[in-house]
C-alpha cells in the first residue's frame, strides 16, 4: 500500500478508459461511439463537428473492470478505489477542444470543433507529478451492520485533505537502493546515472549516496551525411567516446 502502488493503480485504470475511449471515437467497438451530448456553439462561427471522444463511458467500463475485485471491507481495497477514481478523473482533467478549418484556401467556410483526450503521456507526467504529492493516509477500524470496515483518512491535519485527484497510500516504501526479491527491486547498482543531474537520475541520488564509477565507451555513430539526389542518404561511419557513469 505504498505511494508506488498508488501510481500504479491509477495509471492502469486510466489506460484501460483511455484506450475504450479512443477505440469507440475511432469506431472499432461496436458497443459505442462519440460523444453526442455537446450542444449549442463552442465559439462565434464555429459548430460541433468531428467525433468528440465519450470519456465518460471510457471511464465506466474501466470502473467496471478495473474496481472488479475491490470490493472488500479493507483499507487496502479503498485505496485502490480511490487511486483507480484518480487515474479516470486525470483524463477528465486534460480533455481539451480541438477545432479545425475547413475550405478552399483557407477560406474557413466549415470551422468544427470536438472534444479529445490528450496523448497518454501527458496523462502519465500528471499522474507522475500527483505520485509526487500523494497523502499519507491512516486506517481506522468502525463496525457497521455487515462487521468491521477499514476507512482511510489523512495523517496529517495540518495538510489540505486530498481530494478526488489526488493519490493515497498508507504505508511507506520499501528501500529501493538495494536488491529486494520480496518486492521486485533489483536496486541501482550498475544503473546509468547523469553526473551533471541534481534530479532523480542524477549521481548522487539515484546512487543512494555509495558514489559511481566512470569508464569511457567508444559508439560507431553514422556522421557527415549527405542526400544525394535522387533519393538516398549516404553516411561516414564515425566513432565517438562517450563518459558512462554507473552506480557503485
Amino acid at each position: 500500500a505504498t505511494r508506488e502502488s498508488a501510481f500504479v493503480h491509477a495509471i492502469a485504470s486510466a489506460g484501460v478508459a483511455f484506450a475504450v475511449t479512443r477505440s469507440c471515437a475511432e469506431g472499432s467497438a461496436n458497443i459505442c461511439g462519440c460523444d453526442t451530448r455537446h450542444k449549442g456553439s463552442p465559439g462565434e462561427g464555429w459548430k460541433w463537428g468531428g467525433c468528440s471522444e465519450d470519456v465518460e463511458f471510457g471511464s465506466t467500463v474501466s470502473r467496471e473492470f478495473a474496481d472488479a475485485r475491490e470490493n472488500r471491507p479493507d483499507a487496502r481495497s479503498a485505496m485502490n478505489r480511490h487511486n483507480n477514481e484518480a487515474g479516470r478523473t486525470s483524463i477528465i482533467e486534460l480533455m481539451h477542444l480541438k477545432c479545425k478549418c475547413h475550405g478552399l484556401s483557407g477560406s474557413c467556410e466549415v470551422k468544427t470543433c470536438w472534444w479529445s483526450q490528450p496523448d497518454f503521456r501527458l496523462i502519465g507526467d500528471y499522474l507522475k507529478d500527483k505520485y509526487d504529492s500523494a497523502s499519507e493516509m491512516v486506517v481506522e477500524k468502525h463496525r457497521e451492520s455487515r462487521g468491521w470496515v477499514e476507512t482511510l483518512r489523512p495523517k496529517y491535519n495540518f495538510f489540505k485533505a486530498p481530494t478526488e485527484k489526488d493519490l493515497v497510500y498508507y504505508e511507506n516504501s520499501p528501500n529501493f537502493c538495494e536488491p529486494n526479491p520480496e518486492t521486485g527491486s533489483f536496486g541501482t547498482r550498475d544503473r546509468i546515472c547523469n553526473v551533471t543531474s541534481h534530479g532523480i537520475d542524477g549521481c548522487d541520488l539515484l546512487c543512494c549516496g555509495r558514489g559511481h564509477n566512470t569508464r569511457t565507451e567508444k559508439r560507431k555513430e553514422k556522421c557527415h551525411c549527405i542526400f544525394h539526389w535522387c533519393c538516398y542518404v549516404r553516411c561516414q561511419e564515425c566513432i565517438r567516446v562517450y563518459d558512462v557513469h554507473t552506480c557503485k
